[in-house]
């Protein structure tokens, strides 16, 4: 039997029913989580016993081994039968892979099954109050103390903070060096003393954003990634593998509504068609652009050799993949009419409060893991090779 045939097998035979089934609740796993649905931590579990949380990561770090063809068709499984992915979250797209490439070997070996597994959440330090796009300014700060750093200072934007268990963060540490120089790339427990950690409220109701506060915070040396100094070259690598993760390149990303689907349901059918000319042109344009983004992403990932670090052409894809997220919920919403500005009540049926919500927290879409505009800076300038 092959690998396709195998995998076919074991998904349907381990996967649950109920998630086959589009649903809010994503597991990111943590010692916090909480699980509505039990199935929910079944899936998990069975996946990480697998391996497939993180299918190419090495089997001796909770990963499943795979092959850059395996995981290909492993996807292809899980979105054949709408499979939802186990588990999400910054551990497995972001500081995973970036301990993977600059961790040493004990470091790997202690925070990588647990990042498999679902046992611990990760939130990202990077922005501060007064260091945003130009990020390397940031002034929160650690001074050495025998065998530890004592960490000083904020961080502002810091997704999930609220219920992380660990954060990775870039820290000062050489005050006298260069401000790209002086910056180290160190993580630690959300639950040391002087932590402390002030939600966010967005716009649509949700608190994803936190600010998140350290009062001589006593860190192990041994916590640092990479050497001293050398943060803002880790940084910006973790940065291009979590632009890649939002861009979609190479997720299991389960099904959602189709923009066919939400203009049949509210505007109407003509035939095997959608009734609105103008409607059916603007989808059929959506669809086509849809289409071409994932050729794009799958052959990238197929020229694309096994453990190859992300190039700088992450951000075409951070900018392509979230400009069309936007454009979707913008559409859905305006054919909706009323009904896709559902807040509360009996009126509005739960997915279109759903799409409410959804549009709202898409408008961020365009900043998180790097604004377009400072993504379209560097397509003109690394992929592209503008002058400045």
């Amino acid at each position: 039997m092959g690998f396709r045939e195998e995998t076919r097998e074991w998904l349907e035979t381990y996967c649950p029913e109920s998630m086959r089934k589009p649903g809010a609740d994503w597991n990111d796993g943590g010692r916090k989580a909480k699980y509505a649905n039990p199935d929910t931590k079944i899936w998990l579990d069975v996946m990480a016993d697998k391996g497939w949380t993180a299918p190419t990561w090495p089997v001796r770090f909770g990963g499943g081994g795979l092959n850059k063809d395996e995981s290909q068709i492993l996807v292809e499984e899980m979105r054949r039968i709408n499979a939802r992915s186990p588990l999400t979250g910054h551990g497995l797209t972001m500081i995973g892979p970036a301990i993977l490439e600059f961790g040493t070997e004990a470091q790997c070996l202690e925070h990588l099954p647990k990042i498999t597994s679902g046992e611990i959440k990760w939130c990202q330090g990077y922005s501060e109050p007064g260091a945003g796009s130009d990020l390397a300014s940031l002034q929160t700060r650690a001074i050495e103390d025998g065998d530890d750093y004592v960490i000083n200072g904020s961080k502002i934007w810091t997704s999930g903070a609220d219920r992380a268990d660990w954060i990775f963060a870039l820290i000062r540490t050489d005050f006298k060096a260069t401000k790209h120089e002086g910056i180290s790339f160190i993580v630690f427990d959300m639950e040391s003393e002087g932590v402390s950690v002030q939600p966010i409220t967005l716009i649509s109701g949700i608190s994803d954003f936190c600010q998140t506060f350290f009062d001589d915070v006593r860190v192990p040396k041994h916590n640092l990634i990479g050497n001293p100094g050398e943060g803002w070259t880790v940084g910006k690598r973790l940065l291009q593998y979590e632009r890649t993760s939002i861009g979609g390149v190479g997720g299991a990303r389960q099904k959602v509504s189709s923009l066919d689907e939400t203009a049949v349901q509210y505007i109407g059918r003509k035939g095997e068609r959608i009734a609105d000319d103008n409607l059916r042109t603007e989808v059929t344009a959506f669809n086509m652009d849809q289409a071409a983004y994932q050729l794009t992403m799958k052959r990238a990932a197929e020229e694309a050799t096994n453990n190859k670090a992300p190039t700088f052409m992450s951000s075409l894809f951070k900018l392509y993949g979230t400009e069309q997220n936007i454009r979707r919920n913008d559409m859905a919403v305006s054919m909706m009419g009323s009904q896709g500005l559902g807040w509360s009540g009996e009126s509005f049926e739960p997915h279109e409060r759903g799409q409410t919500r959804g549009w709202l927290r898409s408008k961020a879409n365009s900043i998180e893991g790097g604004s377009s505009e400072v993504m379209r800076n560097i397509i003109a300038k690394r992929v592209l090779g503008l002058p400045d």
